[in-house]
């Protein structure tokens, strides 16, 4: 289980690895927000403007924005679109 403190960290880490890839989905009319970390370490978020429903995003969700965040931050165990 994780603490606030580790919890408040952790997001902060997942918001800056978000920033790192906001722009290039930013340029496609997207943006992707992070709505929760999971006790399990989760990172649940949420694809914004043209890339909610776009038929790439599944690519993008692990091929860009799961790399990413675990690049970023090793302890998130998974990433999940909501």
């Amino acid at each position: 289980m994780t603490t606030e403190i580790h919890k408040h960290e952790l997001h902060d880490k997942v918001e800056a690895a978000l920033n790192n890839i906001r722009p290039f989905l930013q340029s496609d009319g997207g943006n992707i927000e992070l709505l929760e970390i999971t006790e399990d370490l989760v990172a649940k978020v949420k694809l914004l403007g043209n890339c909610d429903g776009c038929k790439m995003s599944a690519s993008t969700m692990k091929a860009g924005v799961e790399s990413t965040i675990k690049n970023f931050v090793p302890e998130i165990t998974a990433v999940e679109a909501v």
